[in-house]
């Protein structure tokens, strides 16, 4: 949950920055995103789907979370977006803690659709700057080495 909140959080306003960048139509993809894993978040929630939470999470979230104000106080786009890839990345921390100890708990194909769709999103934004590229490539290689972690596990548990 921790994961998601952190995630759903962080993408939409990189949205927002992106939006601000004119990054376009390749933007809309991060925001419904956005959306997507805050309702993701409130589903883990309401379904108490992960109950073992540890200090470790707990550290990953307040360090993600207390990052977010940074990007107001910088107003400009590219800090706010290179802050939020930085919590957004310390958002897989408990997401790689579960995954390490339960590699059959995460969903390879969801999280190689996600590296995917960052691609994606790059290749239809109107206007390329780190301000718009960072946070897509940053996700989608972050998906791709949790994909790779969690073959990796699920091959060794299986020897």
């Amino acid at each position: 949950m921790f994961s998601w909140v952190t995630w759903g959080t962080t993408t939409f306003v990189v949205f927002l920055a992106q939006l601000e960048d004119k990054g376009g139509a390749g933007a809309w993809p991060i925001g419904v995103s956005g959306g997507i894993s805050i309702f993701i978040a409130l589903l883990s929630y309401l379904k108490k789907a992960d109950i073992a939470v540890t200090r470790i999470d707990w550290l990953f979230f307040v360090s993600a979370m207390s990052a977010l104000p940074f990007w107001y106080i910088t107003s400009d786009p590219l800090w706010a977006v290179v802050i939020l890839t930085t919590v957004d990345v310390l958002g897989f921390g408990p997401t790689v803690r579960k995954a390490y100890a339960h590699p059959h708990s995460e969903s390879v194909p969801f999280f190689a659709i996600f590296a995917v769709r960052n691609l994606l999103v790059i290749l239809a934004l109107e206007h390329y700057s780190v301000t718009t590229v960072l946070f897509p490539a940053v996700v989608a290689a972050a998906c791709v080495l949790l994909v790779a972690m969690v073959t990796y596990r699920r091959r060794a548990l299986a020897a």
